[in-house]
């Protein structure tokens, strides 16, 4: 009998790795999908053969694709990972129905489990700090010291930044007037060291002959500084700084987000001044609060200490 549900079992292997090699054909050859993408449908596709096992693939059901996801996510797959494997499932059975006869398709409705939501990476206060303190001398340093101050101080998105002009830093009130998302106009405080190092850079920047733009960050050609400029700089005055080259403009605002919330504990403030239209979406940095409690406590508390 165990022979025979081997056997049964091979078959029905051999018949479903025929069935996927038509698949991976018509993706190569109709949808033009490259040989990188084949590859992680067949890997994909595997996965859902294997876990049929004697089962044909024109018999499973509904609860049966929900019991492979359930045991995947047990062997610890995130939901990322499932989406995908379900959106690859799905494609196969939609070939199947068209081509091959199969009455249904048992992945339609199915969704997979949430993935979790990744925490934005947050310099300290103390690498926040070395970052800032730019010895550089020239009209770089002193724009570029400008640039990250007033990212930090103030947790502009990058393409807020670099779409102000000088006119939207009010210098009597210490703020910024910001367009971000949608158009929408919010007023957003400047911390002393970025308004100094603002009013710096005004200075070095009225000495550029020529300005093309009106932008408050120029290069030297005086041409409105892009992006993918602001980014590089950034990157390589984190490596100077001994920071590495993970660092870039959204981790200054996720910087601004945490350290502002573990000082105030002030959420509907930090929604503000990042102008998220939800505040479930600032509620992330209360995890990345709780994680900054949690390694004070287990440092000061006598009771939280493990024993080694």
């Amino acid at each position: 009998m165990r022979r025979e549900a081997q056997q049964a079992r091979d078959m029905q292997a051999a018949t479903a790795q025929e069935f996927l090699r038509h698949y991976l054909a018509h993706l190569a050859n109709e949808r033009r999908l490259s040989a990188h993408t084949g590859s992680n449908y067949k890997r994909d596709i595997d996965a859902l053969i294997g876990l049929a096992g004697s089962t044909p693939l024109d018999r499973l059901q509904v609860h049966q694709i929900r019991r492979f996801i359930a045991q995947l996510h047990a062997r610890g797959l995130d939901g990322r990972s499932l989406a995908r494997m379900l959106s690859a499932w799905r494609g196969f059975f939609k070939y199947l129905s068209r081509d091959h006869g199969f009455g249904q398709n048992p992945c339609l409705g199915i969704r997979a489990p949430r993935a979790a939501k990744k925490l934005p990476h947050a310099l300290s206060p103390d690498e926040a700090g070395r970052l800032m303190d730019i010895r550089g001398e020239g009209p770089l340093a002193v724009r570029d010291k400008a640039i990250l101050e007033l990212f930090y101080s103030s947790g502009l998105r990058l393409s807020e930044l670099t779409g102000l002009k000088p006119m939207d830093i009010n210098f009597g009130d210490a703020t910024v007037r910001v367009t971000g998302k949608g158009s929408k106009t919010r007023i957003v405080p400047v911390g002393s060291h970025a308004l100094t190092a603002l009013q710096a850079w005004l200075a070095e920047r009225s000495r550029i002959a020529g300005l093309q733009d009106d932008a408050l960050f120029v290069s030297l050609n005086g041409t409105r500084l892009g992006p993918r400029a602001v980014q590089l700089r950034l990157k390589q005055w984190a490596v100077k700084q001994g920071l590495g080259s993970r660092v870039h403009p959204h981790a200054l605002r996720h910087s601004f987000a945490s350290h502002v919330l573990q000082s105030s504990g002030d959420l509907r403030a930090v929604q503000d001044m990042l102008g998220h239209a939800s505040i479930s979406t600032t509620q992330v940095y209360t995890q990345l609060d709780f994680q900054h409690l949690a390694k004070v406590y287990d440092a000061a508390h006598p009771r939280a200490k493990r024993k080694s």
